[in-house]
Formats: structure tokens, C-alpha cells, sequence
């Protein structure tokens, strides 16, 4: 089959969804045009986006074999303006996270007016509207359609739960493809040994990553006189979380990094330098930030939920898991005095699987199949 035309639709272009799409675009054998906003206002994109993206796609000459979006589109409106051109053309939509089981801040000014459902309306609906609906775990899969009984429920009358079925029908998990191997590059020649445990926070500060868990985790290692230090990478759209400031004043010298690496060279440096990685997050859809670090070499420390039992086996591995944060502070404690953190991971090269190298075919082909069955 030659390859297919693609108009990848992206509303919320930074951060893994820019990273995901150019990548994509760059590995697939297929031509995939961009279609993009920038990456702000992330409520506003998911209402006005499909207007303005409509009428970026039906400004191009070209004729596209497949409509790609992702879910921060509301996609329903999208094809409707869009039906002159694309009302025969396959469509999919390729769900980085979804807002039926996104942990809102408590904070948010719609959780506080009961406004939240309708953005979480506008995923199910645009799963609804797709011929093909791709996420990027088996974990992220099963979680959206089982949370669509319970959200259908909400409303008055009508609720249409036949839908769920068509749904997960045509439901597949595509795991992210990732650029693992630039990480290569930068591992030193001979790794150093840490004189002490280095921890890494490698993710977004914000609510959904439990920043305060992570902390309580820290100050009880710390209260234990358990030595360690910390590296608190990653990107601040807001505020300073607060237990991150408490943070710095409370274990002091221990903290050697606070704020984002300024390029991929500093963050694959600390990926490479750390030992160990904690995670306290409340969702991963994926977890991007856990896989590029356990690539390069972290232990891992993971609730025993979410994406992470896609990644590493919590049968093969228990030790790697815990079920609550008390039992997060012993194997974490245990892991440090018992010096195993001075070891290669054993779980690093299970990463390279989500390496576009060996990924990009199962993108490549579900695709074709997606623009064959029309």
C-alpha cells in the first residue's frame, strides 16, 4: 500500500504533544502534515480549536487519506466543518490523557462549579465521532471506557450507554513512541558511582504529580537520618508548588537541582546521574517522564496502579511497587541502606521498546488498516 496522506490535527502543540507529533511525523513512512495551535489556554483549545483548525485544514490544496486528531480537540465540531471536503475520509483520534479521569486541582474554578463534565463531554464525544480511537496504554484504554458507564450516569435522561460498546470496539492502545535514543549520546562513558543516593523528580509541577507526596516521602527518609540527595527537575506552568518551597528550606543542602533543565543536554545529564525514582503521581495516562528515566538507569519506586504495570511487571518486580505511602518510605529506605541502588537497574532495557524504532510500525500499519477499511 503506498503511503497514506495524514493530517495530524493538534491543538495543544508543546510540551509531549509537540515532542509525540514531530516524532511521528519525522519516523512514519506515511507524509503527515501538521495542523497546530500553541500550547495555552488549554480549556479554550478544547472548545474553539476545531474551528480555527477547520478552516486551516480546508485552506491546504491537499487531500488527506486519513484525519488524525488528538483529544484535546473537540473532534465532533471539527468534522462537521469540515464535511464538505472529508464526509467519506477515515478518521481517528489518538488520546494523550482524557478528562473523565484527569485528578482536577481541587482549586479549579469549574470543580468548584460543577463545570468540569463538559469537558470530559467533549472526549466521549469525540471518541464517538472517530472511526478509530488510539491511547497511548492498554492501562489508558480500559480506564476511559470503564469510567463511561459511571459518567453517563450523571445525567438526567438519555444517556445513550449503547455508545460505550461502538466505543470500545474500535478502541486500540498505540504505547507513546519516544526518542529514546538521543538519550545515548549523552551517557557518560563510565558512570561514576553517587557517594550518596541521588533522587529524582523528573516531572510537571503540578497537582496531578502529587508534589506533596513526593515531599512527605523526603521529609520521613530525611527524619529517619536516611541520607540522600534530590534533583527537582521538570516544567512550572503556574505557581511553586507549595511543599516544594517548604521543601527547600526543610532539607536544604540535600537538593542540588530545583527548576527545569534549561536544554536536553542538562535533563539527559540528571536522567543518567540519578539512582533512584520515586513517583507519587495521582495519574499517568503513560508516564513519559518514568520510562525516560528508568531508560536511563533509575530504579523505579511506582504505586501499584495507573500505567506503570504496563511498563514493569509488579508480579515479577514487587519490590518496585508499594500499595500506600507507608510502605513507599520502607521500600524506598530499604532500597538505600540495602546499596542495591548502586547497581544497574534491571529494568532499563525494557524501556528501548517505546524507542520510534521500534514502535513506529505498529503506528505505521494501524493507519494503513484504519484508511483500507473505508
Amino acid at each position: 500500500m503506498p503511503p497514506l496522506k495524514i493530517a495530524l490535527i493538534e491543538p495543544f502543540f508543546t510540551g509531549s504533544h509537540q515532542r509525540w507529533a514531530e516524532e511521528l511525523q519525522q519516523h512514519s513512512r506515511h507524509q503527515i502534515d501538521l495542523f497546530t495551535l500553541p500550547g495555552r489556554s488549554w480549556k479554550w483549545r478544547m472548545h474553539g480549536a476545531a474551528v480555527t483548525l477547520a478552516n486551516q485544514l480546508l485552506s491546504r490544496e491537499t487531500q488527506y487519506d486519513l484525519l488524525l486528531a488528538t483529544d484535546m480537540l473537540d473532534f465532533a465540531v471539527f468534522l462537521a466543518l469540515v464535511r464538505t471536503r472529508y464526509a467519506s475520509t477515515p478518521t481517528a483520534v489518538y488520546f494523550h490523557e482524557n478528562q473523565l479521569c484527569y485528578p482536577w486541582s481541587p482549586r479549579d474554578a469549574d470543580v468548584k462549579k460543577s463545570r468540569d463534565l463538559h469537558y470530559a463531554f467533549i472526549n466521549y464525544t469525540t471518541a464517538l465521532a472517530a472511526d478509530h480511537v488510539y491511547y497511548n496504554s492498554q492501562y489508558h484504554r480500559d480506564a476511559f471506557v470503564n469510567a463511561l458507564p459511571k459518567f453517563l450516569d450523571r445525567y438526567p435522561d438519555h444517556r445513550n450507554k449503547s455508545t460505550i460498546a461502538s466505543i470500545a470496539a474500535k478502541s486500540l492502545a498505540l504505547p507513546l513512541g519516544m526518542d529514546l535514543k538521543a538519550f545515548d549520546a549523552l551517557k557518560p562513558s563510565k558512570r561514576v558511582p553517587n557517594k550518596v543516593p541521588l533522587l529524582l523528580w523528573n516531572h510537571r509541577w503540578e497537582y496531578d504529580k502529587n508534589p506533596r507526596g513526593f515531599c512527605q516521602i523526603l521529609f520521613a527518609l530525611a527524619d529517619q537520618g536516611i541520607d540522600f540527595e534530590v534533583a527537582l527537575l521538570g516544567d512550572r506552568f503556574d505557581e511553586e508548588p507549595e511543599y516544594f518551597a517548604h521543601a527547600r528550606k526543610k532539607l536544604g543542602r540535600r537538593i542540588i537541582s530545583y527548576g527545569r533543565a534549561d536544554t536536553f543536554e542538562d535533563y539527559a545529564t540528571w536522567l543518567w546521574k540519578a539512582d533512584i525514582l520515586p513517583v507519587t503521581s495521582r495519574q499517568d495516562f503513560f508516564g513519559g517522564s518514568v520510562v525516560e528515566a528508568i531508560y536511563c538507569g533509575c530504579h523505579p519506586i511506582l504505586p501499584k496502579r495507573l500505567a506503570y504495570p504496563d511498563h514493569i511487571s509488579p508480579n515479577e518486580y514487587p519490590d518496585s511497587y508499594y500499595e500506600n505511602q507507608t510502605q513507599a518510605i520502607k521500600q524506598l529506605a530499604n532500597l538505600i541502606q540495602s546499596r542495591h541502588w548502586k547497581q544497574k537497574s534491571p529494568y532499563a532495557d525494557t524501556m528501548a521498546r517505546y524507542d520510534w524504532k521500534r514502535c513506529i510500525a505498529p503506528y505505521d500499519d494501524s493507519f494503513a488498516q484504519a484508511a483500507k477499511q473505508m
